[in-house]
Parts: structure tokens; C-alpha cells; sequence
């Protein structure tokens, strides 16, 4: 469109970006942009692992995360299992809530601090865990049997490193610490 067709360029952000070759380089292709991909993959493991305890025992992706932390630690504070499952505090407080009404764990008050509870599975609550745990270690296997002994190595430490320098860099944005070009 050009400016002779009634079409004011002044008001489309896109205006001329197809034109220029050079701006191609700048392009943010969302399909080979590394958040999004590990985003996506991460929503379609979760999402095939939830066909596990969804249907079965009628629990969402954040009871699992409470059910499975308690499971896998002991005893835990809903702060504590928020930090370790990195859910919010309100996701984890519905959470319990919903395990807790359901009979699935109980709670016990911090005499030391009575701001904070010490929460735990119940008979129930650790009977459905020891019924998912070897279910979701096999889906587990499942997904990596494709890879050689190597490649899960490789794997486990491009996740690792992944995982801490988003951490990093998520800290330094939040000190003020990061420039305009290392946000993303």
C-alpha cells in the first residue's frame, strides 16, 4: 500500500517493515525462539502426563505438583513447596485447599510461627501417591528411552545450566542489573 491509496503509514507499526531486507535480521521468529519452544514443550509434557492422575484421580497440574512434593519430601509449608514446585502463592494455597478438603493431606500448625502450617499426605493422600509415583517415572522413561546414554547426559546439563542462568538473569532484571540487551 502507498501512501496515494488512502492508507495513512503514519498509523501501521508494520508500515515499511516488509519492505526493508535489513530489518529481517531483528525479526523474532516465535517458532525458533528458545523460551517459546521450551515453553511449548514443556505445556505438551505436562499436559500428556495429566491424562495420568486427571481422569483417574481428578487432580489438576498444581494438586499434582502439592501432592507430588509432599510425596517426594515429607512434611513441607505451602511456602516451601511454592519455591520448590515454582508455583505462585495462590496457586499453591488453592492447591492445598483442594487436597485438604478431599482428605488428602493434613495440616498441622507452626507453633514457632503461626502464620505458616506444616502440611503432609494423609493414608489417602500417600496411597494415590505411591499409586502415581511408578506411573510418572515410567512416562519419564518413556520420554527419554529415545535418547542415547549421552544425549540424556547432554540433556540433563543444558537444563541445568537453562534453569540457573534464567534464574541469574531473572535476578539481575530485578535488581536493575540487566541492560536493555541481555532482557528477553
Amino acid at each position: 500500500m502507498s501512501k496515494g491509496d488512502g492508507f495513512d503509514t503514519r498509523c501501521d507499526p508494520t508500515a515499511g517493515a516488509f519492505d526493508d531486507p535489513a530489518a529481517d535480521y531483528a525479526a523474532l521468529k516465535l517458532d525458533e525462539y528458545l523460551p517459546n519452544r521450551l515453553n511449548i514443550c514443556a505445556g505438551i509434557v505436562s499436559q500428556a502426563l495429566s491424562t495420568i492422575y486427571a481422569e483417574q484421580y481428578k487432580i489438576g497440574l498444581p494438586e499434582w505438583r502439592v501432592l507430588v512434593s509432599l510425596g517426594a519430601h515429607g512434611m513441607m509449608t505451602a511456602k516451601k513447596i511454592g519455591r520448590h514446585s515454582h508455583m505462585h502463592k495462590t496457586k499453591v494455597s488453592r492447591a492445598v485447599a483442594e487436597l485438604e478438603r478431599r482428605k488428602l493431606i493434613s495440616r498441622r500448625v507452626n507453633h514457632a510461627d503461626l502464620r505458616e502450617s506444616f502440611l503432609s499426605l494423609t493414608p489417602a493422600g500417600r496411597a494415590i501417591y505411591n499409586d502415581l509415583a511408578p506411573l510418572a517415572l515410567n512416562f519419564a522413561d518413556r520420554l527419554m528411552d529415545t535418547f542415547d546414554s549421552a544425549d540424556r547426559a547432554a540433556l540433563d546439563r543444558a537444563l541445568t545450566i537453562l534453569t540457573e542462568r534464567s534464574a541469574k538473569i531473572a535476578a539481575d532484571l530485578t535488581n536493575g542489573r540487566g541492560s536493555r540487551q541481555n532482557r528477553a
